[in-house]
């Protein structure tokens, strides 16, 4: 007989088997043969079948057990689809085998394609997933590491002291002094290569003499630590601008959003020793903008009632002016340029008695700001309108003179100045 390769099989038959009583495999086998002889014709004849190759070598499996046997039967088949169900069903007509009853029922018609076609998918998936995550990275991870590794080859060591910095420290008119080694590879992953460490707590001599050559800018973490390293920076130091991480957070864990929002948020010196004037040496430097300081319930109404008792007092006591404050060419100009500047903004600008910017911020927070210093405060300048809330806040505060886009307030107290003015 000849025998059907498994490479060319397309179905299998499997079958069921159940015999009243004790018979073997070569019983099962010639029933098989002898009662299906002559039934599907000479086309579909089984032993003419196996022979041209279209039906492989059947299995029978049984196992007698209690005096009756039971066992599979399983028929390859390279046969369409029709020709192999039309052989299956022909298995279940025989009856007896031997002398013993018999039952055969066909289970199910495997199509090895399918078997076949679902362990390509699942190994693919296998072998893809080996690939993705070990042998073949992405384009991006490829950019990104190359990235990295010339970035932290770009580190140097700067000064005396062999501070690490970035390799733009000297050319550079503006530099961001950090904390330590991780905060400068950090701000050279995303492109700044204008920071340098200080490698500790106290300031090196390297950092004193850069600051009074470059523009300063001291960004250090958001912890008490950070306060620490300010006040030091202060004293030794010519720092311009100062800035924190957010609270809990260190300068080497920020991404680069956060770096460049708190670059942007950045505080004058000026303004940076007004706050700590105001503040007691374990609380932060307030950044983007400064807040106001939230008091306890009771506190909160002692306080409101001894701004309202003051302010009723300075009334009093204070007539108001037919005049307005005089304010010079020289300063009309410069308020004129900065409120130009300050269009479509919404922002403001806190100047000192010389028009220095002591700070800048959101038009929606300048009342609570002027609340927090109470004072050093010349003029402020803004892109709003304003009201008798902002007049009275820069009263209090001592301001002198208002620059807004437009004003709905008559308060003789203060200079007020529209741009139709300027």
């Amino acid at each position: 007989m000849g025998k059907i390769s498994p490479i060319s099989s397309k179905y299998i038959v499997n079958a069921s088997i159940e015999i009243d009583g004790v018979v073997d495999r070569p019983d099962v086998i010639g029933a098989i043969f002898g009662q299906t002889e002559g039934l599907l014709g000479s086309d579909l004849e089984l032993r003419e079948l196996q022979r041209s190759g279209r039906i492989g070598r059947i299995e029978v499996n049984v196992d007698t057990r209690s005096g009756k046997t039971q066992g599979t039967i399983v028929v390859p088949s390279s046969l369409d689809k029709a020709e192999t169900s039309i052989v299956g069903a022909a298995l279940e007509v025989i009856q007896r085998i031997g002398p013993c009853n018999a039952k055969i029922k066909v289970t199910n018609i495997e199509d090895v394609r399918i078997s076949k076609r679902n362990f390509v998918v699942d190994r693919a998936k296998e072998l893809l997933k080996t690939m993705v995550d070990q042998i073949l990275p992405d384009s991006q991870e490829i950019a990104d590491e190359v990235a990295q590794s010339v970035r932290v080859t770009e580190i140097m060591e700067f000064g005396r002291e062999r501070l690490p910095a970035g390799p733009a420290i000297e050319e550079s008119d503006e530099i961001i002094i950090v904390e330590g080694r991780a905060d400068v590879l950090n701000l050279l992953k995303h492109g700044f290569k204008n920071a340098i460490a200080m490698n500790g707590t106290s300031v090196p001599q390297t950092i004193a003499e850069l600051s009074k050559r470059k523009d300063a800018i001291a960004f250090v973490d958001g912890d008490r630590g950070g306060n620490l390293i300010i006040k030091d920076l202060i004293s030794v130091g010519e720092i311009d601008f100062i800035t924190k991480a957010p609270d809990g957070k260190e300068v080497e864990e920020l991404t680069k959003k956060e770096i460049h929002k708190a670059l942007r948020s950045k505080i004058t010196l000026e303004q940076a020793k007004l706050e700590m004037a105001g503040t007691n040496t374990s609380e932060s430097i307030r950044k983007p903008f400064v807040k106001r300081h939230i008091l306890p319930p009771r506190q909160q109404q002692r306080s409101q009632h001894s701004h309202q008792k003051s302010g009723q007092q300075q009334r009093s006591s204070q007539p108001q002016r037919n005049s307005r404050i005089s304010v010079s060419a020289e300063e009309k100009k410069k308020f004129g340029s900065m409120l130009e500047n300050l269009i479509g903004t919404r922002g403001a600008y806190l100047l000192d008695d010389k028009l220095n910017v002591l700070g800048k911020v959101p038009f929606s927070e300048l009342a609570s700001t002027l609340r927090s210093l109470n004072s050093g405060v010349y003029a402020v300048v803004f892109d709003g309108t304003a009201d008798n809330t902002i007049s009275d806040v820069a009263v209090k505060a001592g301001v002198k003179h208002i620059v807004a886009m437009n004003s709905r307030t008559n308060d003789q107290r203060v200079n007020i100045m529209t741009a139709a003015a300027l």
